[in-house]
């Protein structure tokens, strides 16, 4: 079974014919979870020098609580979709959403940093199966050759995130201390939960589906090049977006108010990217995630040349953003690839980037613990879609027609 098929099994799933603007409200319920999530990852980044301070350790180790979020994310993806296969999908996005809110809430209120460490990682753990679900349901109720711009809708949410939730919930932590940022989360959370409840229609559950069926997905050699690709190839982007605050303040010199417009231009650089990957990875799947890996090559470059000029740094980080929409293509690519483990191979795609999540702040902590300073974190990050740019040629070897073959359209 093939993503076109998965696709269709989904819609005979919906008992009710949803007319285009359903559908739209539908995408914008899922979206807004897209935007809880992208807030609290985020976020934790941008805050990262505050509760560090808190708790009296070093912005290296502070990045640990980063890295327990990716490694909820990482775990919870594939054991959740595993465990859950036979559930509806709105009953598993109304409990994934849920379990989010309340270990966000308890992170804001963590009275040690070995207690927030716990609470990031239990938060992360239904962040990869809530996209994974929630982009097989928005993929559904689409056409085959609109898959990819399905997909991008729910990740939009996550990129306005990094516009305004990230900025606001960093604002709002210089303001009020960095607890509210990770409150205001909760309360996403809730909303989101309120507007699946509302507006996503009541779906049976696969009969079919099973732990097996899932665990499918793991024996298929293009997932794992797939994953490897967002594994390694986004990292970068988290080596540089981790200490981004840390090195505008004590390298680039800039008032601590500007920090979060630095922020914010990473994420309209990111939610354009993500726009503009579905329509050209709706057309040339491969070649687009080609060109977004060279894309972010090229930037992370040019960073550690940037750092010294806060106009020259803006535009470079604002550039490297644009590369975010490689995770939109990728989840189409697992869609191609996965058969009928749809529910698994989607959630992994959010694993990967987790590992990327991890991989990237630490990679870059020890670059910058070991005396190379905070710019180092770009060169890392080459290496890093170097990584990525292997595997993307070790795919293509073992797949050629994917550099040339595009779904076909419905009528």
């Amino acid at each position: 079974m093939d993503a076109r098929v998965e696709a269709t099994v989904l819609a005979r799933r919906m008992p009710v014919r949803l007319t285009p603007n359903q559908v739209k409200l539908v995408h914008l319920a899922l979206a807004m979870g897209g935007f809880a999530i992208g807030t609290t990852e985020f976020a934790a980044m941008s805050l990262l020098p505050y509760y560090a301070a808190t708790f009296g350790i070093s912005e290296p180790e502070g990045g640990y609580a980063i890295s327990a979020y990716a490694l909820g994310v990482v775990i919870g993806a594939p054991v959740i979709a595993v465990l859950a296969a036979r559930w509806s999908r709105r009953t598993l996005l109304l409990t994934l959403m849920t379990v989010f809110a309340i270990f966000n809430v308890m992170t804001a209120l963590a009275p040690t940093f070995g207690s927030m460490v716990a609470f990031r990682f239990l938060s992360g753990l239904p962040h990869g199966a809530y996209f994974g679900v929630a982009m097989l349901v928005a993929a559904s109720l689409v056409p085959s050759n609109a898959r990819t711009q399905a997909v991008g809708r729910v990740l939009m949410g996550l990129t306005i995130a990094t516009v305004v939730g990230v900025p606001v919930a960093t604002w709002i932590g210089q303001w009020l201390g960095w607890r509210s940022g990770f409150a205001i989360v909760g309360i996403l959370a809730v909303t989101t939960v309120a507007l699946i409840w509302m507006l996503v229609p009541h779906d049976r559950p696969d009969k079919k589906a099973s732990m097996v069926r899932e665990l499918g997905a793991l024996k298929r050699p293009l997932v794992w090049l797939t994953l490897a690709i967002g594994a390694i190839g986004y990292g970068g982007l988290f080596a540089v977006y981790t200490y981004l605050a840390t090195t505008l303040t004590d390298v680039t010199h800039v008032p601590s108010y500007v920090v979060p417009i630095v922020f914010m231009l990473f994420g309209i650089g990111m939610t354009l990217g993500t726009y503009v990957t579905g329509i050209l990875a709706d057309r040339a799947l491969m070649p687009t995630v080609l060109g977004l890996l060279l894309w972010i090559l090229l930037w992370l470059a040019i960073y550690p040349f940037s750092v010294g000029n806060g106009y020259a740094v803006a535009v470079v980080v604002f550039m490297i953003g644009i590369g975010g929409g490689l995770g939109t293509a990728l989840q189409t690519r697992l869609m191609d690839v996965a058969g009928d483990a749809q529910t698994l191979a989607a959630a992994l795609n959010h694993s990967a980037f987790n590992v990327a999540n991890a991989l990237g702040p630490w990679l870059g902590g020890l670059a910058i613990a070991a005396g190379y300073g905070w710019s180092s974190t770009g060169w890392v990050g080459v290496g890093l879609t170097i990584g990525g740019l292997v595997f993307w040629a070790i795919s293509i070897a073992a797949d050629p027609k994917s550099l040339t073959t595009t779904p076909p359209h419905e009528h």
